[in-house]
């Protein structure tokens, strides 16, 4: 890793939030481009807060660094705050749409960021051998202590699909690769799309959660930042990117994702299988 000056980081960084909570966005810019200057592999997430003040395009997905070091510092509060206080719950909501429509049991469950294990446990009543992947350390360590899953990694999703190999340097596959509240990290859904067509067998599923924004505010967009520094994706692109990976598309449905400042956060539950 990069060593850089952690305090004057701080400083740039702190000093951003301030001039963007009083409305300089003129000075915030220029303090969190003086952040990222400092720390380019971006732990702190302004590429992310300058897309979100229309300040900048929106990248492509969410620094690594920044991801990794957000979940690692908020883990042992991680199910509190995600399920308590922000009432997630799609793991369940998905858990309950697959038995609507008559699916599985599947032999083998990809849970990518499966941050402390709720979808494991969700599906286990569904799944034979589960494999969790997350890209925070701290969380996996946490998931592995809940007892979900067969194997656990720590990475990054779109680079475990395209890299992974079992030690004998075959690729695994599965029947079912879960991705709940992954969408709002990645931006770009294109690699994403393409890995999970790769890594499933024939007629395996795909299933994941996404945030929305209306189309008025996404403007022709595929995607966007929002102004809460997550990624939104139009239901257009999702078709678009599915048939192109070459799924069928079985179910797509708005949801209230989780709540935001008391109010509710539209978005998609898709299921998809692979042709």
């Amino acid at each position: 890793m990069t060593e850089f000056d952690e305090d004057a980081l701080a400083e740039a960084y702190n000093r951003g939030l301030e001039l963007e909570k009083s409305g300089d966005l003129d000075g915030a810019e220029a303090a969190y481009r003086e952040a990222l200057s400092i720390d380019p592999s971006d732990t702190g997430g302004v590429s992310i807060r300058l897309a979100a003040m229309g300040r900048a395009p929106s990248p492509e997905t969410m620094p690594e660094a920044y991801v990794a070091t957000l979940f690692d510092q908020h883990a042992d509060v991680f199910d509190d705050i995600l399920v308590d206080q922000l009432g997630y719950c799609v793991p369940l909501l998905l858990r309950e749409k697959v038995r609507e429509l008559g699916l599985g049991p599947f032999e083998r469950l990809l849970d990518l960021g499966c941050g402390t294990g709720l979808t494991g446990v969700a599906f286990d009543d569904c799944t034979g051998h589960k494999t969790g992947v997350d890209l925070s350390e701290r969380i996996v360590e946490l998931a592995f202590d809940r007892e979900v899953y067969d194997d656990l990694y720590v990475g990054e999703a779109v680079s475990f699909l395209e890299e992974f190999e079992e030690e004998d340097g075959s690729l695994p596959s599965w029947d079912f690769i879960a991705a709940t509240d992954v969408f709002p990290y990645l931006g770009a859904i294109e690699r994403m799309m393409a890995g999970a067509a790769n890594r499933l067998v024939p007629g395996g599923y795909f299933a994941f959660s996404t945030e929305t924004l209306p189309e008025e505010v996404l403007g022709g967009r595929p995607y966007m930042v929002g102004r809460k520094q997550r990624f939104a994706q139009g239901e257009g692109y999702l078709r678009k990117g599915l048939d192109e990976a070459g799924f069928e598309l079985v179910h797509l449905e708005p949801i209230v994702v989780r709540l935001e400042d008391g109010e509710p956060v539209p978005g998609h539950l898709v299921i998809a299988r692979k042709a």
